[in-house]
């Protein structure tokens, strides 16, 4: 059956047309005639059954039902030149379409990254940001790190490392003390993650603590957030050290407690079932896991230290 859909010449017309709020600034920018224009856009109301312009004197402005239509389409054109260019960019490439939390991502991946484009030239790492599972066979993705429990159907699944987080502070926070106590802690905001709801109760739990206020205060998504507003002294978090450490190093951060808490889940790499066989990422899991337990082993050596 055919769809219903505009031709995309009318499409990127009415786009263009309904950004200026004019024909003639549209027919400029397209470098076709004002005229043409006029014929695509009238061929689109025709074709919708809605008008999408009040056309007077003055020139041409939306209707409601024009502005609503033309963000949307605007979004689809958006989509389909992105996903042009990357089908240019990837013209005889290796690709590898990586999902990643981004904190993870951004401060332990990509600092590695560089390593693993001078051994495999010809593979290309895209990284797209995504904090929750997914349904592989509804996206373009060819693997995810992700943080859990890897209970994650219809996918290979490889173990990367801990997160064991640390309550962390603006210096200050602690002014001439070292440390503080978990009851201390108590008292201060208490900073939550989002994908980690229980993670202070676990904290203090571990300790024999029982705390009334332990999931109340503000919530963030990304640890990236939360260490931005334990920085401006909002309150404490719990973060791992890996994903700190130029803030740690630099004192922006300190570690209120050294106490850590430990948890069954873990960072993993999940490659779907149908990508298993891809030589390209058999070359990007032995080296990512290789990574991972290089940084693990040296981290464990420094805090026996």
């Amino acid at each position: 059956m055919r769809r219903k859909i505009p031709s995309t010449t009318a499409l990127v017309s009415f786009e263009a047309a309904a950004r200026h709020e004019s024909f003639t600034k549209a027919a400029q920018e397209l470098s076709i005639t004002q005229g043409a224009i006029c014929r695509q856009i009238a061929g689109l109301e025709d074709f919708l059954s809605v008008e999408l312009f009040r056309r007077s004197r003055r020139g041409v402005k939306l209707t409601e039902a024009g502005l609503s239509y033309s963000r949307r389409v605007a979004t689809q054109l958006d989509a389909v030149e992105r996903d042009t260019l990357s089908v240019m960019g990837q013209q005889g490439a290796n690709v590898i379409e990586l999902a990643v939390v981004p904190t993870f991502g951004t401060q332990w991946l990509l600092p590695r990254l560089k390593d693993f484009q001078q051994r495999q030239p010809d593979v290309t790492v895209n990284l797209t940001n995504r904090t929750r599972p997914f349904l592989f066979a509804d996206t373009d993705f060819d693997a995810a790190i992700y943080f859990g429990d890897a209970d994650w159907s219809g996918t290979e699944s490889h173990r990367l490392m801990g997160e064991n987080p640390v309550p962390v502070c603006s210096p200050h926070l602690l002014g001439d003390r070292d440390s503080l106590s978990a009851e201390e802690i108590a008292e201060y905001p208490l900073l939550q993650q989002t994908t980690r709801p229980y993670a202070w109760r676990q904290w203090f739990s571990a300790l024999n603590l029982n705390i009334a206020r332990d999931m109340t205060g503000p919530r963030y998504e990304l640890f990236s957030m939360l260490a931005q507003a334990a920085m401006h002294e909002m309150g404490i978090a719990l973060i791992p050290p890996f994903l700190i450490q130029r803030e740690l190093a630099e004192k922006r951060l300190v570690i209120a407690n050294s106490h850590a808490l430990s948890s069954i889940k873990a960072y993993y790499l999940m490659v779907p079932e149908r990508k298993v066989e891809s030589a390209s990422l058999h070359a990007f899991r032995d080296w990512l896991v290789g990574e991972a337990k290089s940084y693990t082993s040296a981290t464990e050596v420094a805090y026996s230290d």
